[in-house]
């Protein structure tokens, strides 16, 4: 599961490496405004991810196999009918979304071009995402690995061909994602109906659009859309302020947060094993099993986080200047590094809390704690930046991490409380 999440955020560091190889840093800015549209987009839409792993992994806990498939092609409706109309309302979206930064004009345009072509693998990322919560849900790991290097393998040489050979610049780093993530989405097709078919998964035709079943998917996305919301909105504002403090300050944005999502991804792995163990703990009504899911990925997810402070307190300038070749660049970074190396430690509760809350679709707390935390990133963002200028992006974003780990570990006691009382417990965490 590591493995496969770090190679997910290879497809923003390949088209920032690729970038950075061009002598101004404003081709970094386009490409990271550029991207943070499309990551504000598709973190709302996160619920066919984090929604199809939750309810998968209990049906698959609770034996109710049938269960899965139907879960799946509700979710690909959606999907489909979700890109879809993203495609098709492209332009004023556009609209909405542009109007939110203040960049130069050069940069702007440079965006446009971006969006222009990134737009049309809206259908297929969306399909990906529902791809991922089946074979997560599933525990199909390996699979999830493969389906992670393809996007990402696939991307990378596009990039490559398509910029330095071709010299497509800003172009062809969104014409490769956007093959890319419908190579993604054909190659996932293929794992999950292989992996549906060797569990002997077929759905049962009166239940698939059965009213309670969609009720609860719908219940649970929604949530998911607000508690989504919110955690995206620190990462969004940030590359919003980014962009009012000028092209180099928005291209420094734009490397430090490649290194952050680095991050992020390799802890979630413990996230998601958590996320997959603690639903189906759940839907098999195991108490016990349940804790120790949680325990184990707490432990061994802390361990990672230092490693990863201590590689990004050795290494982090490195990184930097294997990203950029801009020296104006490289010299501002060193000021904030710092961030990104206290970031593993601070961020690794909040992870792997989600990852439980997921699993078990507790989704309300969720949702109540990212409102809590989000209020509490807002008003410290709004005392401190008068002083502390782009410091102030990475004070509130550190604060808002904590403050989510806190107010979900309250809330986790809610989980272990759900279970009944009366069904027979377990003493080993299933699982392969």
């Amino acid at each position: 599961m590591i493995l496969a999440n770090t190679t997910i955020p290879l497809v923003g560091l390949a088209d920032v490496a690729v970038m950075g190889r061009l002598p101004d840093p404003i081709y970094i800015a386009a490409v990271a405004m550029g991207a943070a549209m499309f990551s504000a987009v598709y973190w709302i839409f996160g619920f066919l991810r984090m929604g199809t792993t939750g309810l998968t992994a209990q049906a698959f806990g609770a034996g109710d196999h049938p269960e899965i498939p139907a879960i799946f092609l509700r979710a690909c409706a959606i999907a489909v009918a979700l890109g879809g109309l993203m495609v098709a309302l492209q332009w004023p979206l556009k609209q909405l979304l542009f109007a939110l930064f203040d960049a130069s004009a050069q940069t702007s345009q440079l965006a446009d071009q971006y969006y222009s072509l990134r737009i049309y693998g809206a259908p297929g990322l969306l399909l990906h995402l529902v791809q991922l919560g089946i074979l997560f849900g599933l525990q199909r790991m390996r699979d999830t690995l493969w389906l992670s290097v393809g996007l990402n393998l696939t991307n990378l040489c596009l990039d490559i061909v398509l910029v330095l050979g071709f010299d497509m610049g800003v172009k062809g780093v969104a014409l490769g994602t956007t093959i890319s993530e419908w190579g993604a989405a054909a190659l996932g097709f293929w794992l999950v109906y292989r992996a549906l078919r060797q569990l002997g998964a077929t759905p049962r035709q009166s239940a698939l659009w059965q009213a309670s079943k969609v009720s609860a998917l719908f219940s649970v996305s929604s949530n998911l859309i607000l508690r989504t919301f919110f955690v995206q909105l620190p990462f969004f504002a940030g590359t919003v302020i980014a962009t009012q403090l000028g092209d180099l300050t928005l291209a420094l944005h734009g490397v430090l947060m490649q290194l952050f999502f680095i991050m992020t991804y390799s802890l979630d792995g413990f996230a998601h094993t958590a996320e997959t163990l603690a639903g189906y703990c759940y839907g098999a009504r195991q108490r016990r099993p349940l804790r120790l899911a949680g325990y184990y990925s707490a432990l061994w997810g802390f361990g990672l986080a230092v490693l990863t402070a201590i590689i990004y307190a050795l290494f982090g300038q490195w990184f930097v200047e294997f990203l950029s070749v801009s020296p104006d660049l490289r010299t501002a970074a060193v000021e904030y590094l710092p961030w990104i190396v206290l970031a593993p430690v601070l961020c690794v509760w909040a992870f792997l809390l989600d990852g439980i809350f997921i699993g078990t679709t507790h989704i309300r707390e969720m949702r109540n704690a990212m409102m809590a935390s989000a209020a509490g990133w807002a008003l410290l963002l709004w005392l401190t930046f008068p002083a502390l200028a782009y410091h102030a992006v990475w004070l509130s974003m550190s604060a808002f991490m904590i403050l989510r780990g806190v107010l979900l570990g309250l809330y986790y006691p809610r989980i272990e409380a759900a279970i009944a009382h009366t069904v027979t417990e377990q003493d080993v965490v299933p699982g392969r």
